[in-house]
């Protein structure tokens, strides 16, 4: 978690900045913490449930439940 936070911190830096080379390899960063975390590339259970990932709740199996937290 913590080399996530470093590089997100890194891009709002290279955004103030406007260092465009060290705002793309912050987010290379990102990129690699998010996959060492397991929020992204292959799915990594087997329950046989779909992956919703990126997908928006109003259009998922729980958008009945979703409708009723945000009204």
């Amino acid at each position: 978690m913590t080399e996530l936070m470093t590089a997100r911190r890194a891009i709002a830096a290279a955004r103030r900045s406007k260092d465009k080379i060290a705002e793309d390899e912050a987010h290379t960063a990102v990129d690699r913490a998010k996959h060492a975390l397991g929020e992204r590339g292959e799915v990594w259970w087997d329950d046989g449930a779909p992956d919703l990932n990126r997908h928006m709740a109003r259009t998922t199996p729980y958008a009945a439940w979703y409708a009723s937290r945000t009204a």
